[in-house]
């Protein structure tokens, strides 16, 4: 085997997918920004492009997860209160944002495990939300879960 034939042991795979972490991440804080300014999709897509982390996201999937939230906002929300313990607007828009961004994940994009979507906005929560507010966004999530997918969520508790 000559040199030319051998990889350099610090070599690392080529990433075929994007992070959909980072996804997640900036589709959070255009949600934020349509919570605190209503600013549209397209205006809060071009504020995003200039994040630092904009290229290693799926950005396919980060345009799914921010449009699919700015459509279906009224039954997220409508769908998100029954489980929360103050109105909708007491929300901090952070957790609002998270919870809203999970929720659709979990009614609306069924390839995403139920685990997955909870688990992704408690880190969220972790990151972004305030003290203790992962908590928080766990029991809201952990009662849509129920409620919104039934059937894995019994297949999981046994």
């Amino acid at each position: 085997m000559s040199d030319t034939d051998q990889k350099p042991s610090d070599a690392k795979p080529v990433k075929a997918a994007r992070n959909r972490r980072k996804s997640r991440e900036l589709a959070l804080k255009g949600i934020y920004r349509n919570l605190m300014n209503q600013a549209d999709f397209r205006a809060i897509l071009r504020e995003l492009a200039d994040e630092p982390e904009f290229d290693k996201a799926d950005q396919e999937y980060l345009r799914t997860l921010l449009d699919g939230v700015l459509a279906e906002r009224e039954e997220l929300d409508r769908r998100i209160a029954v489980f929360v313990d103050r109105p909708m607007q007491e929300l901090s828009p952070i957790e609002h944002g998270i919870l809203c961004l999970s929720a659709y994940e979990l009614i609306f994009d069924l390839s995403i495990p139920y685990r997955v979507a909870i688990n992704e906005g408690v880190e969220l929560a972790k990151i972004y939300g305030g003290t203790d507010g992962h908590k928080y966004v766990n029991g809201v999530l952990d009662k849509l879960a129920a409620e919104a997918r039934p059937g894995e969520v019994s297949r999981h508790s046994r």
